[in-house]
């Protein structure tokens, strides 16, 4: 009996290559498909899902999924995925254990941890930066859970693979978009999650990189926001308080449709606002001439990529082919922001 095993040594491909290809997960370059499909057919392979589901539901796999995603719309797209995926790998067995939390509290994310570390065998986390939470991780790591993180990476940590955005470069993109459209003299005013997402402080370091070597460029400060649009909204008010010469604004994660509403508040459209994800209050401020442009970062490719990788290393023993699957950083204004290619 032809094996998959076979069929990626001929080819020169890993398993997990032609696992998608055959059962059709993921994207694969179409000249590696077309090979592995050829190589297929000539050896008569012929798939054999019943028995595949049976051996995966007597190893009954379970993962663990905690996310930060309770007030986050960013976060539906990417739940939503998830679960699709969850739904047709179902029938191999695997189980999952949905978990949210609201705002940024290490203490909260360890106790679920410790929840969820007896009762599964891979976790998909979206971690907090902070010792506590990167000392849990690799508590999950020793006692053989497979850890993937996703949207927010944790490098420090002994984490398998990262699924999401380079957060670097989505900062630099933002800083080099703001140059290219914003005034000559940019004084400009951050808003992100909170400064214990490593993923934040990246976005923070790529903006200023770009625009601290311009001349022109005053930077007002950056304030956390906790991922709250309330507290955005405060935030933005106080800027404008405090700074009214600001002319630019960056949000660097959720939060930009309360800082929209303090901008129309104020009266002070002026701003040129550069902000990540297209969800549809940030579509409709665009609409509305407040935000100028939107960096997009793939949240359904995350969710789905993010269990299908869990699913292949319970499920078909394929481990990940890399350590980091990076999604593009796409710039949105108002005439593209409603394409999506997830």
């Amino acid at each position: 009996m032809v094996t998959i095993k076979q069929i990626a040594e001929l080819c020169g491909v890993s398993r997990g290559t032609v696992d998608r290809v055959l059962n059709g997960r993921g994207k694969v370059k179409p000249e590696k498909a077309a090979l592995v499909r050829a190589m297929a057919e000539k050896l008569n392979y012929r798939p054999n899902p019943a028995g595949k589901a049976l051996s995966a539901r007597k190893k009954q796999p379970v993962v663990g999924v905690l996310i930060a995603s309770e007030g986050v719309h960013f976060f539906d797209e990417v739940l939503d995925a998830m679960h699709h995926r969850a739904q047709k790998y179902a029938e191999f067995g695997l189980q999952v254990l949905w978990r949210s939390t609201r705002g940024f509290d290490a203490a909260e994310q360890c106790r679920i941890l410790d929840e969820l570390m007896p009762r599964v065998n891979a976790l998909i986390v979206s971690p907090l930066s902070e010792r506590r939470v990167l000392e849990k991780l690799n508590a999950c790591v020793h006692a053989g859970i497979f850890v993937v993180t996703i949207n927010n990476d944790a490098p420090a940590s002994k984490r398998h693979c990262y699924v999401g955005p380079s957060y670097l470069q989505g900062g630099r993109t933002a800083g080099a978009l703001l140059k290219m459209i914003g005034p000559s003299e940019i004084r400009a005013g951050v808003l992100l999650g909170s400064l214990e997402m490593y993923g934040h402080r990246q976005r923070l370091a790529g903006f200023l990189d770009v625009l601290e070597k311009e001349p022109g460029f005053r930077y007002l400060g950056v304030q956390e926001t906790n991922d709250d649009d309330m507290i955005a909204y405060e935030e933005t008010a106080r800027l404008l308080d405090e700074h009214p010469e600001a002319n630019a604004l960056f949000v660097a994660s959720s939060g930009a449709y309360g800082a929209s509403r303090a901008l129309l508040a104020r009266e002070r459209t002026d701003l040129t606002v550069v902000v990540f994800d297209t969800i549809p209050t940030t579509i409709d401020m665009m609409k509305r001439g407040v935000i100028r442009a939107a960096i997009y970062q793939h949240p359904r490719t995350q969710g789905h990529r993010a269990m299908q990788v869990v699913f292949d290393y319970l499920v078909n023993g394929i481990a990940p082919e890399h350590e980091k699957y990076i999604m593009r950083n796409e710039i949105r204004i108002l005439e593209n922001v409603t394409e999506c290619d997830d």
